[in-house]
């Protein structure tokens, strides 16, 4: 006679092998009104997993919308989360990924300018530009203004 507590699969999640670098889609139970819930699926890259197996194991996903990178911490144990699904696997080598924060940044920042070299449109490249800088806001680091000035004149 076994006693369920949780009213999620502790046994599953423990074995689910989630690892840094996989590209993973969570559907999280959103809840609408009183006792409705629907679900939505938070698509992205795994940056990292904390604390193994224990109750308070988390994990970090990454999703780029609209221009603006997304993060969201998810505990691994959490009855708000319905399933979670591994669509693809990569080979890194490194623990945490918190390193592609800034690669994004630098890339975005990188065809910014290769666009102002081709000779674009000026709304195409303020459009461009808010992209930029609102990832880079994102992140923490400082936006800085007068770079962006030197580089219009």
């Amino acid at each position: 006679m076994t006693i369920k507590i949780s009213p999620i699969d502790m046994d599953a999640r423990k074995t689910l092998d989630l690892r840094p670098g996989d590209t993973v889609r969570v559907y999280q139970k959103i809840e609408e009104e009183k006792g409705k819930y629907r679900l939505q699926a938070f698509e992205g890259l795994v940056l990292a997993r904390k604390h193994g197996t224990e109750p308070g194991a988390t994990f970090t996903v990454r999703r780029v919308l609209s221009g603006v990178g997304v993060e969201k911490v998810f505990p691994l144990y959490s009855p708000m989360i319905d399933r979670i699904e591994t669509i693809k696997r990569s080979r890194v080598r490194r623990a945490k990924l918190y390193y592609i924060r800034d690669k994004v940044a630098r890339e975005a920042r990188r065809q910014l300018r290769r666009t102002r070299m081709m000779g674009a449109s000026p709304t195409e490249e303020s459009k461009l530009e808010a992209v930029a800088e609102a990832d880079v806001r994102e992140e923490g680091e400082p936006v800085v203004a007068e770079a962006s000035d030197q580089a219009k004149e």
